[in-house]
């Protein structure tokens, strides 16, 4: 396949360090690529490289004419007064706003946005669900997502990959969501050290890829093996180690999901008063008959629980369903409207907040985690500051830098490594791992096995969840809760799978009892179905004159002697047209045949 962009040994420097000593890739249409590194090594920047913000210092750079490119950035900034319907438009020129103001009905209504809702107002995962609508609605050649599930509750994650999977286009995604990599990608981009590795296989086969690149380059360089020794020293480490461990901490996931339903039974059986004092000096917290309102939205209804020492809890629901309200009302940080929460005794809890308030950014890394001195206690026994930072996949020279220095993704280890550190039997984590790389993603599940405490936490990433948590609490968004024990694909099946169903169902019993007159009168197209209806007909008939166009240019017999690019350009644009006018026709036809049965 012909590629559309081309990278060919692209080198750019910040500073005296170079970022990127080697860099090469292509991409062609239909790709989906996952780029892979820690944070720090450049992949926000190699993706600024490609959308044209950013030039290298030197290499070579090749775009096909005509070639469309769209990018999504980690934090997207926009006007805090425009509602999310004007922030998704903004993703067209101005001069089509009018014409083609139906795109971004059709992606609000796919994605479920709260089209007036102000920017000011509007939650982080409304405006990251506004900021993917953007970059899809110029309908690109080439798509760049940077960290596009953060915020996003675990529905629209789902959706976002159903969409990526039918994008004819090529993609290029950077995410800390293993799962979602799983599903959405074909290939792999891994960043080490300056240089690009490529794969034309998808995530799920990352790690060996990896191992193997690892072992290759030990062999190599032997002769350089204590330089590599300190440059992979953890990662290498983890990969290897990983695997050995996973069987072991997986019996002993199930062992305490086991524990887990034990615990359920008790609680609703005879047994339950026997066992009082024994559960009580085992008690995290205690709910009974919790309710909590805003105004008329009832978030938590009625909702018991009892939460034991060793339980690692997560709470998972879409954006706006209460997540974190009802972390808040678990950890005493907020009260219920009626009901009684009551926490263990000799709790001791850290509670990691996803807006790293902890953080003062005038602060150095180093007087953060142990203020005066240059020892902190870590569980038990005293670590050097540096030695501790190494942990966490910092550099030496990074402990004398402020705070404010520092990446989304490297803030977040800095605030796991304050949390961690501190002494806990309880430990509440709210979205732990937005922006982290694989590398701490990994660590961080490591030391959440070996924490021998209470874990409470709230998390969209349904790998780290299946890994972590011996039971998952899921809240509706209409006040109920269910506690399930087991994975989120178990729960997906048991509880949310069977409402989308419902509806559906109920629908096909109603139709049986109604005349077939009644139905025809109640059914209509969706406003999707109607726009497209009106649009597709203009829309093809251009497509149909921009190939005559390209055919009357190709007739040219001498065109290919004398400029072969230009030949091989206008044949490719051609092909991709008679495609694209193809797809809108059999669209406009099922519509069509759609109308007529109603």
């Amino acid at each position: 396949m012909v590629p559309i962009y081309t990278l060919k040994n692209i080198r750019l420097t910040f500073g005296v360090k170079p970022l990127f000593t080697s860099v090469s890739m292509n991409i062609c249409r239909g790709d989906k690529i996952c780029l892979i590194g820690r944070n720090g090594s450049g992949k926000s920047t190699l993706l600024k490289i490609i959308s044209g913000i950013i030039e290298p210092d030197s290499g070579e750079v090749f775009i096909q004419p005509g070639t469309k490119i769209a990018y999504m950035e980690q934090e997207s900034i926009f006007d805090n007064e425009q509602n999310l319907a004007a922030v998704v438009l903004g993703g067209l020129p101005k001069k089509d706003h009018k014409d083609q103001a139906y795109k971004a009905d059709i992606l609000i209504e796919q994605l479920k946005i709260n089209a007036q809702e102000k920017v000011a107002t509007a939650s982080g995962g409304e405006c990251k669900k506004a900021a993917l609508a953007r970059a899809l609605i110029s309908e690109p050649d080439i798509l760049l997502l940077d960290e596009p599930t953060n915020h996003l509750d675990i529905e629209t994650i789902e959706k976002l990959e159903e969409i990526i999977l039918k994008f004819t286009g090529a993609v290029i995604v950077i995410s800390h969501d293993k799962s979602f990599l799983n599903h959405v990608s074909s290939a792999t981009l891994w960043l080490d050290r300056g240089v690009a590795h490529s794969n034309n296989k998808g995530f799920a086969d990352f790690e060996a890829w990896q191992e193997d690149i690892l072992n290759q380059e030990i062999i190599k360089e032997k002769q350089l093996a204590k330089k590599i020794e300190e440059e992979t020293e953890w990662l290498h480490k983890g990969v290897t180690a990983r695997r050995r461990r996973n069987q072991g901490r997986l019996r002993r996931l199930l062992q305490l999901r086991q524990e887990r339903k034990e615990q359920i039974k008790k609680i609703g059986s005879v047994d339950m008063e026997i066992q009082e004092a024994a559960v009580r000096s085992k008690m995290v917290l205690e709910a009974k008959h919790v309710n909590k309102s805003f105004g008329s939205r009832e978030i938590v209804t009625n909702f018991s629980l009892r939460m034991l020492k060793g339980n690692r809890i997560g709470i998972v629901g879409p954006n706006g369903a209460g997540k974190t309200t009802l972390l808040k009302l678990l950890t005493g940080h907020m009260l219920p409207d009626s009901g009684f929460i009551r926490l263990g005794k000799n709790l001791e809890m850290v509670y990691f907040d996803q807006k790293r308030e902890m953080l003062d950014p005038n602060k150095t890394l180093w007087r953060t985690l142990c203020g005066e001195g240059d020892h902190i206690w870590v569980r038990g026994k005293y670590r050097h500051v540096i030695a501790y930072l190494k942990d966490f996949l910092f550099t030496p020279e990074q402990a004398q830098s402020p705070v404010s220095c520092l990446s989304g993704g490297e803030k977040n280890r800095l605030m796991l490594a304050l949390s961690l550190a501190r002494e806990s039997n309880f430990l509440v984590l709210d979205e732990p791992t937005n922006d982290l790389d694989m590398d701490t993603l990994d660590l961080l599940q490591e030391v959440l096995d070996e924490y021998t405490g209470s874990i409470l936490l709230v998390s969209h990433d349904r790998d780290f969840l299946n890994k972590i948590t011996t039971s998952m609490l899921y809240m509706k968004g209409d006040g109920s809760v269910i506690e399930h024990v087991g994975t989120y694909e178990e729960l997906y099946e048991k509880y949310i799978a069977k409402e989308t169903k419902t509806p559906h169902a109920e629908a096909n019993k109603n139709t049986k009892k109604e005349p077939l007159r009644a139905i025809g009168k109640t059914q209509k197209l969706s406003y999707k179905d109607q726009r497209l209806h009106e649009v597709l007909p203009q829309e093809i008939s251009e497509l149909e004159t921009t190939i005559k166009a390209l055919e009357q240019q190709l007739s040219d017999p001498d065109l290919y002697n004398k400029n072969a690019n230009e030949f091989y350009r206008l044949s490719k644009d051609l092909q991709q047209a008679k495609i694209t006018k193809d797809t809108k026709e059999t669209q406009w036809l099922e519509i069509e045949l759609k109308k007529e049965s109603l």
